[in-house]
């Protein structure tokens, strides 16, 4: 191909790729004063949360008892900065996408309502901390594998995905555009575990093994609940409004009561409920309401033997 062929090419390309037909719905267009979301500083806010949440696991090892409030002080005062502009960043964001003829920086009130949910979000990490140290007694009572709350912490996926998740649970709650879906997303890249930070779950929960669970945004999940690898709490169907969309913001995925042990692979779809006590077990569909204390599994085809659970507490 000849140098005036490939200049040729290249620009019918960028032409091509610059067209608004090519970029609809997938350009953000920035403009003074309306920053966008940064990874990275979301990166940094996860590993801070997690150093703060349980110290001497995540970040500096080398803090003691002695230069504890030293190390979660300087931690907690990075962590407000930082939340404080990405929080910023987000409602820009959000204002921005509302209002594509918006002419002006969408900014000017945002970051002194930013600078309160921080502060807020702060506010809340000690009771972050204490639900999160149930969930870790719940990995440790539910893994006979397991031979401390050091190992549970250091090396369990499901307190990492946990504790991004219930940090981004707290900024949705608060009315935080898109930083919590991608506090979540990250969790999902690194653990396998997906839960939307819309979702609501209880203390003492755990995931055993971690990898292909998926929880939907309306799921209500009690306490003391246990899930294995590959479980779905997902949505049966969506309804649609007179153009053919699906209608957005409605019930659809399931309610866990308490004390409800979902096996590996289940899927378990709609808005359900799976009443206390229940046993979900591997492989199985479950589209209709469970008694509490009622079993669903699959009998072996060879045999037709029950299968024996151990209430929950691994294999």
């Amino acid at each position: 191909m000849s140098t005036n062929s490939k200049t040729h090419v290249l620009t019918a390309a960028v032409d091509a790729l610059s067209g608004q037909e090519s970029l609809k719905g997938l350009f953000h267009q920035h403009r003074d004063g309306t920053p966008i979301p940064s990874g990275t500083a979301l990166e940094e806010i996860v590993q801070l949360s997690r150093s703060i949440l349980f110290p001497g696991y995540y970040g500096n090892s080398s803090v003691n008892m002695q230069t504890i409030r030293y190390h979660i002080g300087v931690k907690a005062e990075r962590l407000y900065c930082l939340l404080v502009e990405q929080i910023t960043a987000g409602l820009c964001f959000n204002g921005a996408e509302s209002d594509d003829d918006c002419c002006c920086a969408p900014c000017s009130s945002e970051r002194a309502k930013a600078e309160d949910i921080a502060a807020r979000m702060i506010e809340r990490l000690p009771e972050i901390r204490r639900v999160l140290a149930t969930d870790v007694v719940a990995a440790f009572n539910g893994d006979p594998a397991a031979e401390n709350f050091g190992e549970i912490i250091s090396c369990y996926p499901v307190i990492k995905a946990l504790t991004n998740y219930r940090v981004a649970h707290e900024l949705y709650l608060q009315g935080v555009p898109l930083i919590p879906r991608m506090m979540t997303e990250m969790a999902h890249s690194e653990t396998g575990i997906d839960i939307h930070p819309a979702a609501s779950i209880g203390k003492y929960f755990t995931i055993d093994h971690g990898t292909g669970v998926v929880i939907g945004a309306t799921c209500i999940i009690g306490n003391n609940v246990k899930l294995y690898q590959g479980v779905t709490l997902g949505a049966k169907s969506f309804p649609l409004d007179s153009d053919g969309n699906p209608i957005k913001g409605i019930p659809r995925h399931p309610i866990l009561e308490d004390d409800v042990v979902v096996y590996a692979n289940a899927t378990v779809l709609g808005r359900i409920t799976i009443g206390k006590g229940c046993v979900v077990g591997a492989n199985v569909w479950v589209t209709k309401d469970m008694k509490p204390k009622t079993k669903k599994y699959k009998k072996e085809k060879t045999s037709l033997l029950d299968i024996e659970f151990n209430n929950g507490t691994g294999i």
